[in-house]
């Protein structure tokens, strides 16, 4: 039985995830279908890496992902089909492919459009599970359409890093408001060479030492940890880090900032000094 995963900026308020599902046993009757989340906030790509790449490696081989964010970026004319790490991906042709996979993919191909179908998300998820049948029965990635390298690329966000200090930025907030910070543990422990470290953020909040758990601090107290999937995380112990301090990722509306530095605010940053 094939696993296809959803993940999308759709959100829950409406008919569409569900109609979406209906589609795809529609055309796929023997997956399984499961959700990974419709709460990535518009246009928010960062964000849409960090919980891509972050559930993605969970799944087994040969898993089909459905990638359905910023699907009209630009007119679509085609749809992306990607084979990485032994999975598939599906998305549009806007960049995402490319941060999710941090670089270009091991394989990848486009499957047009019909030019007389309605440009809209049933078209593309048509065109996906397709792609997810064919290949679930045996056909390799470069017999639905032909292999390319020519699409959209764009890089993740990557830390900011000097002798003695790395800066991240805010991509995530979680339910409890807890605030993901995209520095690795990698890159955190690659930067430390074993040197003391102040994590400074808004409002000249100040931690200089990790947690391993939440617990480890009392109720109400601030605290940094490594989570599970890797990535530095600010929190307060059964309390809103995100509301507390000010914090915040990415918004729709600074899209609409006309000036360079407001263009540089999308971020909040998270710095640490190492002594």
């Amino acid at each position: 039985m094939s696993i296809i995963t959803l993940t999308s900026d759709i959100g829950m308020q409406d008919y569409l995830v569900g109609a979406i599902k209906g589609q795809l046993w529609q055309h796929c009757p023997e997956c399984h279908v499961t959700d990974i989340t419709h709460h990535i906030s518009p246009f928010n790509l960062p964000q849409a890496t960090y919980i891509c790449k972050s559930a993605f490696a969970w799944f087994p081989l040969g898993t089909f992902h459905f990638v359905l964010i910023n699907l009209f970026d630009r007119r679509p004319d085609h749809v992306l089909v990607a084979e990485h790490n032994g999975q598939y991906i599906g998305c549009a042709d806007n960049g995402l492919l490319t941060m999710i996979a941090g670089g270009m993919p091991d394989k990848v191909v486009k499957i047009p459009l019909d030019k007389n179908a309605p440009k809209n998300t049933f078209t593309i998820v048509q065109l996906l599970a397709y792609a997810a049948r064919e290949l679930s029965r045996g056909k390799a990635l470069g017999e639905i359409a032909p292999l390319t390298q020519s699409i959209v690329i764009k890089n993740n966000l990557q830390p900011l890093v000097g002798d003695d200090f790395i800066e991240g930025q805010i991509i995530h907030i979680d339910s409890f408001e807890n605030v993901v910070v995209n520095i690795t543990q990698e890159q955190f422990n690659a930067q430390r060479r074993n040197r003391q470290f102040r994590i400074f953020f808004r409002r000249n909040e100040v931690i200089s030492q990790l947690s391993e758990t939440y617990a480890d601090v009392a109720e109400g107290q601030k605290l940094a940890l490594f989570n599970a999937a890797g990535y530095l995380e600010i929190a307060i112990n059964k309390g809103n880090a995100a509301g507390l301090f000010g914090l915040q990722g990415f918004r729709r509306e600074q899209l609409t900032q006309p000036t360079g530095f407001q263009q540089l605010s999308y971020y909040q940053t998270v710095r640490i000094i190492f002594q």
